[in-house]
């Protein structure tokens, strides 16, 4: 039996949260065979209902699960992590547009990203899930004074799973047929799909799907789905963002076998993203957990002009949070 891994989650009690804790707790995520100890955070008005969630897990009876501790102490919650999904923020509504988010959301991960550096492990592997994702990693990785850049990544796994969704939909195979969709940027309406790695049951898609839809329907479809997902529902999606954080971690813990994925990182100046810049790349990552960026893609003018249009909106999300870094 391996020991235990401790797997620190925010927002515990939220929607999210609460979809993406059965799939950790069940061997989805760190595999089948991986004891983990849940270390649950939440703000002091939802202990009662974190409570309630953790009364849940224990009648699961999960037999990976060795203990769940439910604080409202982020020091305690992220002592000795190994894996954290920061979850919890405000989530976005009807009404509020994206600069309100940064208003709501930017100091809870100045604070969350101290508590990290100081308490959690120096190997931990963290992926933020809480709106604007990539900004907010860029804030709490900041503050996380001893922990590398490569110990932060932010979530844009969603975007590839509806771009795969609509690419299968269109092809008329299941979405496990596809691979190697991936996104370019922001976790936002500029986020930029590229498929000219992807397969469909082996084959490249490229030549077998229009041009104008590609570049039309397919990306406003997936740049929108959020909003339209609010519309319906009359509150954001949160079991398809549970899945992606789970997809995400997964592929960071066990690796991609080759297939190439999406994730948000600290740019290290690959293909003219500015150094720093929390942005997502196609990227593998081996048995070890090194995230490793696809370089020496052909960009045409079209992934050009999209890649640059992510630079500019983070660079601008960047300057109005410069105060939180």
């Amino acid at each position: 039996m391996k020991a235990p891994i401790r797997v620190s989650v925010t927002g515990a009690a939220g929607n999210i949260g609460y979809s993406l804790l059965w799939n950790v707790a069940s061997g989805n995520c760190f595999g089948a065979d991986q004891p983990i100890i849940l270390q649950l955070l939440e703000i002091t008005p939802a202990l009662e209902k974190l409570k309630g969630t953790i009364m849940e897990l224990q009648d699961s009876a999960f037999p990976l699960v060795h203990d769940i501790i439910g604080t409202d102490d982020a020091d305690k919650a992220f002592g000795d992590a190994d894996a954290v999904f920061l979850v919890g923020s405000r989530p976005r509504t009807k009404d509020m547009n994206r600069s309100d988010l940064f208003v709501a959301n930017g100091p809870i991960f100045v604070g969350q990203g101290k508590s990290i550096g100081a308490s959690a492990r120096s190997t931990v592997r963290v992926i933020t899930v809480g709106n604007p994702c990539n900004t907010n990693c860029l804030i709490a990785r900041a503050n996380a004074k001893n922990l590398p850049n490569s110990a932060f990544s932010a979530m844009t796994r969603l975007d590839q799973n509806r771009a795969v969704a609509q690419v299968a939909g269109k092809l008329g195979v299941p979405p496990g047929a596809v691979q190697d969709v991936f996104i370019w940027g922001n976790h936002s309406d500029t986020m930029c799909p590229d498929l000219q790695l992807a397969t469909a049951n082996g084959e490249r898609v490229a030549g077998r799907l229009d041009q104008d839809w590609v570049r039309g329907e397919f990306r406003q479809t997936v740049a929108t789905r959020g909003k339209a997902i609010i519309v319906a529902r009359g509150s954001s999606s949160a079991a398809s963002a549970a899945a992606a954080a789970v997809d995400h971690m997964r592929d960071w813990w066990q690796g991609t076998n080759g297939r190439v994925v999406s994730m948000a990182i600290p740019s290290e100046g690959w293909y003219g993203v500015p150094e720093g810049l929390v942005y997502s790349f196609p990227v593998r990552v081996d048995a070890a957990g090194r995230i490793q960026v696809v370089e020496g893609l052909e960009i045409d003018d079209y992934i050009r002009a999209g890649i640059d249009e992510n630079i500019a909106a983070l660079e601008d999300e960047k300057s109005n949070i410069t105060n939180l870094l």
